[in-house]
């Protein structure tokens, strides 16, 4: 290759690093087009062969763009392609595809209970093996549009199905909304206790971040095995229904009755007695389990 046309293609290469990411698709071809008469203008022959090389457009896009600078009937300022231009979409050569993937996705809501993706992760790329195999050539990233048209999105399980329920649930839930208001109407405190989630004491790993000088991030223990000499800690809860108020206590015993009392003792003593002095009598709400079991009988 001779020294000039050697740097005629490093120019026009370099005009167009320049200007492509600013074109569409019809742009792109009327400029190359367009350097292509310049260049046969000025130097003869050759101008599509200069272009090819230097902008890696196909011949048969700088042709398409020099028969659009000479055709008469131009093309509307707001379109790319002529009408019914352009790649043909994949449901028009597989009429039936939608639907087989759809009986992959929901199997049962289509009545293939045999479906081989019934039990296993419907992953794109597992959907798009299972098509093949049923004849369709396609890739992955074809399938991901094909879900999105189909109304389909990435979701998480949502927990909804409570299983067995009392017959005389709803009744039970009545009853205690019925005496809640009854006491807040009389201006007696109405609160509901829980224990938390137990954690390890020590310096352990968790989750979130927090700011730090840059390089030094706090340091923790690999393993998460609990300490025996500082156990584990046990938040006990008790939230104040009407003010909205919460208080925690943190035993790092055990998760008893006497555990539980003492830490709604202590919520009385700190700010019960304070919020309702005229008060003498609560009413607590909680589950039956773990320390405030209805069978316990130090609870009770």
């Amino acid at each position: 290759m001779q020294d000039a046309t050697l740097q005629r293609i490093l120019l026009i290469k370099e005009k167009f690093d320049s200007i492509s990411l600013y074109l569409n698709e019809r742009a792109l071809r009327i400029w190359c087009a367009t350097e292509v008469r310049n260049h046969n203008k000025e130097f003869g022959r050759g101008g599509s062969t200069t272009i090819q090389r230097a902008t890696g457009i196909s011949y048969p896009t700088i042709r398409a763009g020099l028969r659009e600078l000479q055709d008469k009937k131009k093309l509307d300022a707001i379109k790319i392609r002529q009408s019914g231009g352009g790649r043909k979409k994949i449901t028009d050569d597989y009429p039936d595809l939608l639907f087989d993937l759809d009986s992959l996705v929901e199997p049962l809501s289509r009545g293939d209970p045999e479906s081989p993706l019934r039990w296993t992760c419907k992953s794109v790329r597992n959907l798009a093996d299972e098509l093949i195999i049923k004849g369709y050539d396609l890739s992955f990233r074809t399938v991901c549009d094909l879900l999105a048209e189909l109304d389909y999105s990435l979701q998480s399980n949502k927990k909804t199905k409570e299983g067995m329920s009392h017959p005389d649930r709803n009744d039970q839930f009545n009853f205690i909304n019925k005496e809640v208001k009854k006491f807040q109407r009389n201006s007696s405190p109405v609160i509901s206790v829980d224990t938390k989630k137990k954690e390890n004491i020590g310096e352990y790993k968790n989750s979130g971040k927090e700011y730090c000088p840059k390089g030094q991030p706090i340091k923790v223990k690999t393993h998460d095995f609990p300490d025996k000499k500082l156990g584990k800690a046990a938040p006990y809860g008790v939230y104040d229904v009407t003010k909205n108020i919460g208080w925690v206590s943190v035993g790092i015993s055990h998760d008893t009755a006497e555990f539980a009392v003492n830490t709604i003792r202590t919520w009385w003593r700190k700010i019960g007695k304070a919020q309702y002095k005229k008060s003498k009598q609560l009413l607590i709400t909680a589950d039956c389990g773990g320390s405030n079991g209805y069978k316990v009988r130090l609870w009770k």
